[in-house]
């Protein structure tokens, strides 16, 4: 691109805990941070995060073709000519960073309320541990503010979960925290809504990908049958939303999306999911995919640009050790944008 250079550090990010899905668990997360400057000298920062496991574009080469691209583009290629539909972490990191630069490089993607002070209600999350630490740490977060509580769920006994879940309950009733579950797929097919029925008895908002994705037929049964209502997740994944995401939406007829940008291809790819849900009358909010706090600024400023007023899945600033420094700030169920805080980006010497 023209008087654009482009540059990228890689960042593994560490974990302050042992973060388990029903997928195993997680220790590191690495992270490409993306810097771009243009002729004014201005910079602005993306990143790239796919994650092992659930990315399409979590491949052996990723850093080979993340560094290729943007040879290309430091050539004069315009972004949108990459071959990205296959790297939708790339893309994102490009749509956010070349926002930013664009917009004065002072990290503000969108002219928002967020950045004036007006917080976020998210969801607190309770990885996957022992049930007793499952149960302590969502007694923590509810004490502590939080009214909308999402378990990860499916890697233990399924009564024992059930039994997780009524001990919350005798606590927290549905007037005071809101029940959100994860199963990342966990569930069989021919156990499922027999499962999801028994977790109904407490009063469940919603439960995220029930069974694994790409078994439509299956899922679309379990959608229209199910206790709960049900969100689609890693379903979406690698689904070209142009194509076939009418089609999609249409046949299995979720309640809810769950929409990760750096899964599925940046905010406008996210754009097409929320106008397609819409008019379907499928509500969506947004969750973080694990990225550093560079992706979770862009996806929450996008996200109050669509006035969704649903907890979104934003609190995961804290999950890392070694996080980049910013503004964002998780307390009390809402993610706050304090710009007393000063970013502090990683040094890129190349």
């Amino acid at each position: 691109m023209k008087g654009y250079k482009f540059d990228y550090v890689k960042r593994d990010l560490e974990f302050s805990f042992e973060a388990r899905t029903s997928r195993g668990t997680i220790t590191t997360h690495s992270s490409y941070v993306i810097r771009v400057q243009n002729a004014a000298l201005k910079t602005g920062w993306g990143e790239a995060a796919p994650l092992v496991g659930l990315s399409q574009d979590a491949v052996n080469n990723f850093e080979a073709v993340l560094s290729s691209y943007l040879d290309l583009l430091n050539q004069g290629l315009y972004w949108k000519e990459l071959p990205l539909k296959a790297f939708p972490s790339i893309q994102f990191a490009l749509e956010t960073a070349i926002r930013d630069v664009e917009n004065g490089g002072k990290q503000e993607l969108f002219q928002t309320s967020f950045l004036k002070g007006a917080p976020i209600a998210i969801n607190g999350l309770v990885w996957m541990s022992e049930l007793p630490n499952m149960l302590e740490e969502a007694i923590s977060k509810a004490a502590g503010g939080y009214d909308c509580i999402k378990f990860k769920i499916g890697a233990h006994d399924h009564d024992a979960e059930c039994r997780l879940l009524e001990q919350f309950r005798k606590l927290f009733g549905p007037n005071k925290v809101q029940i959100r579950l994860d199963a990342n797929g966990a569930f069989k097919a021919s156990e499922a809504l027999d499962q999801l029925k028994d977790f109904s008895k407490f009063l469940v908002h919603s439960i995220e990908q029930p069974i694994a994705a790409k078994q439509l037929e299956l899922m679309q049964e379990v959608c229209a049958k199910s206790s709960i209502p049900v969100a689609l997740d890693e379903e979406l994944i690698g689904v070209d939303v142009n194509e076939n995401g009418r089609l999609l939406l249409q046949l299995v007829q979720p309640k809810f999306l769950i929409l990760k940008p750096t899964l599925l291809g940046g905010l406008g790819a996210s754009d097409a999911w929320v106008n397609l849900a819409e008019k379907q009358g499928i509500d969506w909010w947004a969750t973080s995919a694990l990225e550093s706090n560079i992706g979770l600024n862009a996806i929450a400023q996008w996200t109050t640009t669509k006035g969704n007023k649903l907890h979104q899945g934003l609190g995961t600033g804290a999950l890392y050790a070694n996080n980049i420094e910013s503004p964002l700030v998780a307390k009390e169920g809402y993610l706050h944008y304090n710009a007393e805080k000063k970013w502090k980006f990683p040094n890129i010497e190349r």
